[in-house]
């Protein structure tokens, strides 16, 4: 496999790595519909240990079935699939080397009362399954936030020990944010910039609104048009490093397919990285979740 210019001069802004944890970004990057484009489109299913099975499955019950989700991110031609343990098991030989897979080590549920997750995997469970990367989410604003980085901090240095790449979630909630600050631009910066100062591979944040949160950034944001959603991703991407980091952008709650294709194209445009994607495309019918897969790759090439 030849490494293209594009995917070279984005190894080369990780300059402390070591060559396995290039090689496995550079498995992700070159995988797929999307390799060698530097952007990625990759599909998350943690959502059975967030909302319960049910919640995150009974709308296309092929979902229920782990296998379902490997061979859709493998027809689909996405860059990576991520899940929590038990789900990378149930296919880890059936789909050994067909998809690169990135071993969710953190997750919560929707009962607990604390803004807190529980470490659900290791870096040996990512070698032994063979998984590029590991996914870990921290919530900034929570008040046991400096607990989850702490956590992130010791399991991204063995995983860069062993060569692994690194997914960090970066979801601004709880402490003094109002709902609306858990999505404001001023906010979701800073939390991708915290995910950069932490060391991650690839960023991992919310689409950001127009909203300021922060009384003391308000001035920072002034004589700026943040009316688009293109222009508040690229602030999103500048606060990573000036974009020497992958910032890739969650797909959110079920919503319609132009508001997905929409989103796909404020990304594109606003310079991110791509998008993972979950509940948007495993919820829908197969054949729906194809095409629609289909064509946020077709935007990222350009072609749509």
């Amino acid at each position: 496999m030849s490494i293209t210019p594009t995917v070279k001069a984005i190894l080369a802004n990780y300059e402390s790595d070591n060559p396995g944890t290039k090689a496995n970004l550079a498995r992700m990057m070159m995988q797929g519909r999307l390799g060698g484009t530097g952007k990625m489109v990759i599909l998350p299913v943690d959502q059975g240990f967030e909302h319960g099975p049910a919640r995150s499955f009974a709308p296309n019950p092929e979902a229920y079935d782990p296998h379902y989700h490997y061979q859709l991110a493998i027809d689909a031609g996405l860059s990576a699939y991520a899940a929590p343990l038990g789900m990378l098991e149930a296919g880890a030989d059936t789909f050994a080397g067909q998809i690169p897979t990135i071993l969710k080590v953190n997750s919560s549920n929707s009962w607990a009362t604390g803004i807190n997750q529980a470490v659900t995997g290791g870096v040996d469970d990512a070698l032994r399954l063979g998984c590029a990367a590991i996914g870990f989410t921290i919530y900034p604003g929570a008040d046991d936030v400096f607990d989850m980085m702490e956590e992130f901090r010791e399991l991204a240095a063995e995983a860069k020990s062993v060569g692994l790449a690194t997914v960090l979630w970066s979801y601004p909630r709880g402490g003094k944010l109002s709902k609306d600050g858990e999505l404001a631009l001023d906010v979701g910066a800073y939390a991708a910039h915290m995910a950069a100062l932490l060391g991650a591979h690839i960023i991992k944040v919310k689409l950001p609104s127009a909203h300021v949160e922060q009384k003391d950034a308000v001035k920072a944001y002034e004589g700026h048009d943040w009316s688009t959603q293109a222009s508040r991703v690229s602030h999103v991407v500048k606060s990573c490093l000036n974009g020497r980091r992958l910032v890739v952008f969650s797909g959110g709650a079920t919503k319609g397919t132009d508001a997905v294709f929409d989103d796909a194209i404020a990304i594109r445009d606003g310079g991110g990285n791509g998008s993972i994607i979950g509940r948007n495309t495993f919820q829908r019918p197969r054949a729906e979740a194809l095409a629609m897969l289909d064509r946020i790759v077709d935007i990222y090439l350009g072609k749509a």
